[in-house]
Formats: structure tokens, C-alpha cells, sequence
């Protein structure tokens, strides 16, 4: 393969990806891309998602196909690992996938009828019971390595799709204003810092629960609060630097000046 790496091969793109890859992985390879395994590529899949997330959230096109393909990569060089240990090969996670996809949606494979999404999920569920007769919970299935909110969002999701959730969202509404008395009255005593601890978790689980309800997605919602609160900050900095003055030496109600500041000019840019 001298030059299959710079020319389309007949079998498409995929078929070409995973001839570049047998090559970095072949006896003339890349030695770095010989050296990795499934091990050391946990880092590079975490990484890569994330700057895929960064590119879905900026929108362009061409940012949003690279970070795809870094991802992709990932997916096909895991899948080489396991073939050149003759486990399994990167055709049978398709048909793997294939099946489970057919599977999972007997309303559109089969000849179950449903109303809307909220039967979908449903039968999804009974069918992955099904499939993970091993797993003793219906939360079996959510990773404690999902970043935290999401973790508490598709556990509250999880939980609701067997019955165990509030009828409306003034159950939630409620619940994060008795969570936030609870946690202000463990501060007010002093309490250690394992109990605020618990009593900041319980307020911030409440949070999340509403958003789930408001169909607010919750790290997403957090994500651009951090961003507008940064690019406000950064304003004050830029307000306080004007005044040739430090901010640690601004008393609060200067700094809340250049806060509001930020906040007008912010509105009339939008």
C-alpha cells in the first residue's frame, strides 16, 4: 500500500481508514501508533470526545467533520487491537451495532405500534432488561465516569422510566428549596465538611431534577452560565484595568459597577 494513504481506495472511505490503519500498526509502521493499546488510548477517546463536543457546540462544518473523525479513529483503532488478537474485528461492532439498533426499535423492524417518544423509551428499557439480564438495577447501566451532572441527569432519567420520579416539576421546585434550608443550616452550625458535602450534593441533584423536567440539559445549561460568566469577568477585568486600579484592592461596590457594566453591554450586543 505505497500510496493508498493519498488516493481513494474502491471500497470508500472506510475501507481506506482501516487500510491506514493496518499500515500504522504493520511491521513498517508508525512506532508510536505499534506502542499503544487499549490502555493507553482511554486518554485519547476522552480527549477526542471532548473536542467534539467543543466543535457541536461552535457549529461550524469543518471543525465539527475533523473532531468526528479523530473519534472515529479512536473506534477503529480499538477494534484493530482486538483484531490483531483475533477477538473481533471492526465489521463485527457494525453488525453488532446493526442488530442492536433492529432490535432495540421493533416499532420500526417489527410490528410493535407506539404513540410517541415516551413508548419508545419504554419498550428500550424492557428490551435492554432483557438483553442485561446480569445487571441487578435499572442503573446499572449509567457510568460513574459520566462528568457529574450528566451522571445525575441519566440516573434521575433511568429511575423515571420505572415509575420512581415526581408527577410534575413543583415536586423538584420544592425539593431544592428544602435542600438549600438543609445545606444553609448545616453551614450556620459549623457542621464538617463530609456533611456539607452531602447536604451541597442533595441541593444540586435537586437542580439538576428540575432541569431534567424542564428539558433543560443540565451540564449544557452550566457550561454557557461558566461562559458568560467569564466573558463578564473578564470585562470587569478590563474595566478595572481602565481605572488603573487592582481588582483585589476594588471595594465589592465597585466591582458590582463594572459587573453591571458588563451585563448592559452584554445585552446590547445580543
Amino acid at each position: 500500500m505505497d500510496n493508498d494513504a493519498q488516493q481513494r481506495l474502491p471500497g470508500g472511505g472506510m475501507a481506506r481508514l482501516q487500510a491506514v490503519m493496518a499500515r500504522l500498526r504493520g511491521p513498517a509502521g508508525c512506532p508510536w501508533d505499534r506502542e499503544q493499546t487499549l490502555e493507553t488510548l482511554k486518554p485519547c477517546l476522552l480527549e477526542e470526545v471532548h473536542e467534539l463536543l467543543e466543535a457541536m457546540e461552535e457549529g461550524t462544518p469543518g471543525p465539527h467533520l475533523e473532531e468526528l473523525g479523530d473519534v472515529l479513529l479512536q473506534v477503529v483503532f480499538q477494534s484493530h487491537i482486538r483484531a490483531e488478537r483475533g477477538e473481533f474485528a471492526l465489521d463485527d461492532v457494525a453488525h453488532a451495532l446493526c442488530d442492536k439498533l433492529v432490535l432495540r426499535h421493533p416499532h420500526v423492524f417489527g410490528d410493535v405500534t407506539v404513540t410517541g417518544s415516551a413508548d419508545v423509551l419504554k419498550n428500550w428499557e424492557a428490551i435492554k432488561k432483557i438483553e442485561k439480564s446480569e445487571r441487578v438495577s435499572v442503573l446499572d447501566g449509567v457510568p460513574r465516569s459520566l462528568p457529574a451532572l450528566l451522571r445525575a441527569q441519566r440516573t434521575q432519567a433511568k429511575a423515571s422510566r420505572v415509575g420512581f420520579d415526581w408527577p410534575d416539576a413543583a415536586g423538584p421546585l420544592a425539593k431544592i428549596v428544602e435542600e438549600a434550608a438543609e445545606l444553609r443550616q448545616a453551614a450556620d452550625s459549623g457542621a464538617p465538611v463530609e456533611a456539607l458535602r452531602h447536604e451541597a450534593g442533595d441541593l444540586l441533584f435537586s437542580v439538576v431534577n428540575l432541569c431534567r423536567f424542564l428539558d433543560v440539559d443540565a451540564e449544557q445549561a452550566l457550561q454557557v452560565c461558566s461562559d458568560r460568566f467569564s466573558r463578564r469577568f473578564r470585562r470587569v477585568e478590563a474595566c478595572a484595568k481602565a481605572d488603573g486600579v487592582e481588582m483585589k484592592d476594588c471595594p465589592l461596590d465597585q466591582l458590582d459597577r463594572y459587573w453591571e457594566t458588563a451585563k448592559r453591554e452584554e445585552s446590547e450586543d445580543e
